[in-house]
């Protein structure tokens, strides 16, 4: 009977977990749990038609990956093929949500074509187990499926990967 429970929980872990090469379980931000900066929901199922690169950010650690967004922004790719999403983790941090908000409004400006995303419950922490407290990249095709997944910074090496991944995915 143990071994019956432990397997159904990594089977359902398993199921949750974003793995490369597939898509990830659908999952929705909206209402008290979060949405875009302009109160909208958002659904994973919006990360097809483009190739997508999600950075799913504790605030505490907002530019640690900055590296990776400005040369994403420096390659000047056609924004109808690819973009991205910046899912902001408001739960991993004890700066209150109005000044965050205001720091994302900045950011908006600097990346107009990004869309902004307030995670205000974990949610992809917990659906997707993604990394807590941490700068997580997720890289997507145009299917949605998982092609590029880091927890934590990325190095210069790993953003030479990453531009010619999209490249090569083009």
């Amino acid at each position: 009977m143990k071994k019956i429970i432990i397997g159904l929980t990594l089977l359902m872990v398993s199921l949750s977990a974003v793995e490369l090469g597939k898509v990830p379980p659908a999952v929705s931000i909206e209402g008290k749990d979060g949405g875009k900066l302009d109160g909208s929901a958002w659904h994973s199922s919006m990360l097809k038609g483009k190739i997508y690169t999600v950075f799913y950010v504790d605030p505490d650690e907002r530019d640690l990956n900055n590296p990776l967004a400005d040369a994403l922004k420096a390659r000047k790719f056609d924004r109808k093929k690819v973009n991205s999403v910046a899912i902001i983790n408001l739960a991993a941090t004890w700066i209150p949500n109005v000044i965050l908000e205001s720091l994302l409004k900045k950011k908006q400006k600097k990346f107009p074509d990004t869309i902004y995303v307030k995670d205000k419950k974990k949610v992809l922490v917990n659906k997707w187990e993604l990394a807590d407290d941490n700068s997580d990249i997720l890289i997507f095709d145009q299917k949605g499926k998982l092609i590029y997944k880091k927890f934590g910074k990325v190095s210069e090496k790993e953003i030479k990967e990453v531009i010619s991944l999209i490249e090569k995915t083009l």
